[in-house]
């Protein structure tokens, strides 16, 4: 069906069977345009910042990896690149944007595809060297139970790493990135989708996402620990690495 995303509310997003529900409708409808969405609304920047989040990781020989909220695949060719011996389990909530991951990385070894939600992978305990996600944290469902899976999952000293918008800890500027994303993702959404709702939910779910602060708050309950934090882009956006004590 064509343009099925409507509106969603921060009320719907706090739910997380509603944000999951919606997520998988979104995600099917930008699946075809999502690689090109991420360059056009970062200026060009989004691939040299998943570069950049794996080129932080730690040097591994051959690490057990898992990429959280896939997508097209954009940090498993990254991370293939720094570990080219690496084993990855790529998980997406999405069949659509899977199936383009599998085809842009069908010549890679040792990688796994897996439809599922982040927070019930039913993988075991301590399997991965690293983990990472693009844009993953804040699509979340429920952001404290994807934290606890990440450190269930993380083996003893493994590291997260994670690329996503960033929320100010002060007011006025969290009005400025809301008004601002607001207005970017419903242009990009009229002009490649005819619907402005499409890209607005990146300024909507970001009203729903913890602040810097909060956010801090949650890694430290789960027991992960905060090894670097680097904003970037006017402080839009953020890569954070966590250790699992």
């Amino acid at each position: 069906m064509r343009n099925p995303i409507t509106k969603i509310s921060q009320s719907d997003l706090a739910d997380p069977t509603a944000k999951r529900t919606y997520n998988q409708q979104l995600f099917q409808e930008v699946a075809p345009q999502y690689t090109r969405i991420t360059r056009y609304m970062s200026f060009g920047r989004d691939q040299s910042w998943k570069k950049k989040l794996v080129n932080i990781l730690p040097k591994l020989s051959a690490p057990a990896c898992l990429d959280l909220a896939s997508g097209t695949g954009d940090l498993v060719l990254v991370l293939y690149k720094r570990f080219p011996a690496a084993s990855i389990t790529a998980v997406d909530l999405s069949e659509h944007m899977l199936a383009i991951c599998q085809n842009r990385c069908e010549h890679l070894p040792n990688l796994e595809i897996r439809e599922a939600d982040m927070n019930a992978l039913q993988m075991p305990e301590a399997s991965f060297d690293l983990i990472t996600g693009g844009y993953a944290l804040r699509n979340s469902p429920d952001l404290p139970l994807t934290l606890r899976e990440i450190k269930r999952m993380l083996k003893p000293g493994g590291t997260a790493a994670f690329l996503d918008f960033s929320r100010s800890n002060n007011r006025i500027l969290q009005y400025l990135q809301f008004g601002l994303l607001s207005f970017w993702g419903k242009l990009w959404g009229l002009l490649l989708h005819r619907n402005p709702n499409v890209y607005g939910y990146i300024a909507e779910s970001l009203k729903s996402y913890p602040t810097r602060s909060e956010r801090q708050t949650l890694f430290q309950q789960v027991g992960l620990v905060i090894r670097q934090q680097k904003l970037l882009f006017f402080g839009f956006l953020e890569i954070i690495v966590l250790e699992k004590e």
